[in-house]
């Protein structure tokens, strides 16, 4: 594409060189760069961009983009200054391949939990449905059949475009995405036309990074204040932040709720560790799902998929047969009764809503031991808060490593007892090493007890000194009750 085209859906202040040459690709990451590139020079919240012009240049990159002329201007380079690099580049990366987003309906999903599983479910209804999917999610993304590995839970705007690209060209109808508050605020969907978007709920998370609740919650609201006219917005109107998310949008606003009136309710009317049956607007339908937080995600996906047109009594026999997430509320049963669960569960509010829902299963005939612990260089403020609500809502506490990171495990795991009142401490063990800690979990359990093993769910290993070690809580578990 030449880059006067592919630069035409932006505004510019400045060209030095010359506009006629033909761009062969585009990258925000100089190692990246090959000959006919353009580089994008990004401020970011780690390194700068700009830095990295001339390394760039050596790479091959026939154009830069940029906020900040360097001193030195290489004669054979291209040159195109804007007024903000993280403004333009989801337009420029949707220019270069194609505009993926205007040849298949895409759905984004935000909110603190149930991002993964809705998305994902979504995905997975659509299939079933007979339609060519997308699927850009934690945990992986897809084209269809074809798995893609992620690392990230919204990818940078050039990798998303791509990848977006791709499932276009290959005759995707619809994407289903989980989207991000640092997508949103550092512009990755900048771009993209969205035919929908849900909120789930809103709780602390990541605020190490947006300072404040009320930056976090900014950010995912600027999601549907950016929705088109012709979009949906679905939103749970049980959640205080649920009306507000929506309040600014043009998109047609649609709720659901367990509690109270709405455009799809649900209620649930039988619950065991096997599934739920559930009445979702009036009509019966019976899940492998547990838990109230379930019921929201599933509504929130019954939701999306009437809005896209799709026929309530057939959607409501495809969720019937739908399976949940990896990772999400997965049950391991011993061979002498013994019920382990692995959940992702990294928040205060997800940590209660699944020992919530194992509460209300068990009814205090059985005992609840939960290993938990939290991820290092994240927000600290939610560790002494993690450590209570385990220790208020379980029998037993083990406090383990997470993902350390670069922090020490000990000081992590300090954060989290230094909360815990002389009540709260008295339920509580820590163990440093995890596979040790889930072992003298499943040592503890007496028949009929539940284990929760919450934190990492999908994820298949530690990440510690910025090297990922193999290590699965499901093989932990399946060892310790000797399953093969």
């Amino acid at each position: 594409m030449k880059l006067e085209e592919l630069l035409s859906c932006i505004k510019t202040n400045k060209y030095i060189g010359n506009k006629d040459l033909e761009i062969q690709g585009l990258d925000i990451d100089s190692r990246k760069i090959k000959p006919g590139y353009l580089f994008i020079a990004i401020k970011g919240t780690a390194t700068d961009g700009h830095s990295f012009i001339n390394k760039a240049i050596e790479y091959g990159a026939s154009a830069v983009l940029c906020m900040d002329l360097p001193e030195e201007i290489n004669p054979e380079v291209t040159y195109i200054q804007v007024a903000d690099t993280e403004d333009v580049v989801g337009q420029v990366a949707t220019k270069f391949y194609g505009d993926p987003t205007s040849k298949m309906k895409l759905i984004g999903v935000t909110g603190t939990n149930g991002k993964t599983t809705i998305a994902t479910l979504l995905f997975n209804m659509f299939k079933k449905m007979g339609y060519k999917c997308g699927l850009c999610s934690t945990v992986c993304n897809y084209i269809q059949d074809e798995a893609i590995p992620t690392s990230h839970t919204t990818p940078d705007p050039i990798t998303l475009n791509q990848l977006l690209g791709r499932m276009a060209d290959e005759g995707c109808a619809y994407a289903f995405m989980e989207v991000s508050s640092h997508a949103v605020a550092q512009k990755r969907i900048g771009g993209l036309k969205f035919a929908g978007g849900i909120f789930t709920n809103l709780t602390r998370d990541h605020l190490d990074y947006h300072k404040t609740f009320e930056n976090y919650r900014d950010a995912k609201k600027a999601f549907f204040d950016a929705l088109p006219k012709d979009a949906f917005a679905i939103t749970n109107a049980d959640d205080k932040n649920g009306m507000i998310m929506v309040q600014n949008t043009a998109a047609t606003v649609k709720t659901y709720s367990m509690m109270r009136m709405a455009d799809f309710n649900g209620k649930i009317l039988e619950e065991s560790f096997d599934g739920m049956y559930l009445s979702i607007n009036d009509q019966e339908v019976s899940v492998p799902f547990i838990g109230r937080f379930n019921v929201y995600n599933l509504l929130a996906v019954y939701a999306a998929t009437i809005m896209l047109g799709k026929d309530p009594l057939n959607t409501l026999v495809t969720l019937s047969t739908m399976t949940p997430v990896n990772g999400r509320f997965e049950t391991i049963r011993s061979k002498n009764g013994v019920t382990a669960i692995v959940d992702y569960a990294h928040t205060p509010d997800a940590l209660v809503n699944v020992l919530n829902t194992i509460n209300d299963i068990v009814k205090g005939k059985s005992s609840v031991i939960t290993v938990c612990g939290a991820g290092g260089n994240r927000d600290k403020g939610k560790r002494p808060i993690m450590a209570r609500e385990a220790a208020d809502h379980s029998d037993r506490v083990i406090i383990t490593s997470d993902n350390p990171r670069f922090e020490k495990p000990e000081d992590i795991i300090k954060d989290m007892t230094d909360g815990l009142s002389p009540e709260q401490a008295q339920k509580v063990i820590t163990i440093t090493n995890r596979k040790e800690a889930i072992k003298a979990a499943c040592l503890m359990a007496q028949p009929n007890d539940v284990i929760l093993v919450a934190g990492k769910g999908h994820e298949n290993y530690q990440e510690i000194e910025g090297v990922k070690h193999h290590f699965d809580d499901h093989e932990v578990i399946k060892e310790c009750f000797g399953i093969n």
